[in-house]
């Protein structure tokens, strides 16, 4: 089993990005595709666990784009850490992603090279974002 768990959306570039500097490290993480698993009781436990272990408010890993963030609201001040959660749970594309479990923290991992701080192997080779940036060199170094 591997020490690294990623929630991820394969439809977002950064999360592949990270996915790719995970594996870059010679680990293989296991996935979450939260979009395509139904919330229930462990996930609103699990989302408070990653967000307290984050050592973020509720409302940093809401996702603003591409989400009904605007439709529902979510920007008033009246709404409490609680009820973020559960619209979270309600519809799970306004979680922000990705977010990142290894022994070394958890951590949402925007933009894709934070991951670096958390990996606990080192980069095995170069890597370049897919829009061709590169982040890390061919000896294995933060570019």
């Amino acid at each position: 089993m591997s020490q690294i768990n990623i929630y991820h959306n394969p439809d977002c570039g950064t999360s592949r990005n990270v996915l790719g500097l995970i594996r870059n490290s010679g680990e293989e993480p296991t996935i979450i595709e939260y979009l395509k698993t139904p919330p229930d009781r462990e996930t609103l436990k699990t989302l408070k666990t990653l967000i307290a272990a984050m050592g973020v408010p509720v409302r940093a890993v809401l996702r603003e784009k591409g989400t009904p963030y605007a439709e529902l609201g979510l920007d008033d001040s009246k709404w409490s850490d609680e009820h973020l959660i559960d619209f979270m749970l309600q519809h799970p594309i306004l979680i922000n992603r990705p977010i990142v479990v290894t022994p070394l923290g958890t951590l949402l991992c925007r933009p894709s090279e934070a991951v670096l701080g958390i990996l606990p192997q080192p980069q095995r080779g170069a890597f370049s974002k897919e829009d061709g940036e590169a982040v890390v060199n061919a000896e294995g170094h933060r570019v």
